[in-house]
């Protein structure tokens, strides 16, 4: 089974209010068991695929979504494929706080940092292929 993280409040509600938003639902949920391209989640979940593309970027700042794999196209285009980085969440509110724990997908991230780390995923390179 896979490890947890917890976030108190500051760092819970901006994750809550970005997991709540249905485009970042539908790629989160598509990629927990597949890493997938910007344009198959779209096509699959029937999302415009600029949003994709900025809520993707939005769950890798959040440390929700990673690169998983990076491939090279048959026309030498470098093509990312995202995966999940949580398997489930549950949401604590209690009367002096609220706490969101994640469940850590243990198959996602060969590139990534650790989901704790709070690192940046769009590094400039990576940045290149939006």
């Amino acid at each position: 089974m896979g490890g947890t993280l917890s976030f108190e409040y500051n760092e819970a509600i901006p994750r809550l209010q970005l997991l709540a938003d249905i485009i970042s639902h539908k790629i989160i949920l598509s990629t927990i068991d597949i890493a997938k391209t910007a344009q198959q989640i779209a096509l699959e979940n029937n999302l415009p695929v600029s949003s994709t593309y900025k809520k993707i970027r939005r769950l890798c700042q959040m440390d929700l979504l990673c690169i998983d794999q990076v491939n090279i196209d048959e026309s030498g285009k470098k093509v990312l494929l995202y995966k999940s980085r949580v398997k489930s969440l549950e949401f604590y509110l209690k009367k002096d706080s609220c706490i969101l724990q994640f469940e850590r997908n243990e198959h996602a991230s060969k590139f990534s940092p650790r989901l704790a780390e709070g690192s940046s995923i769009f590094t400039s390179e990576n940045l290149n292929t939006f």
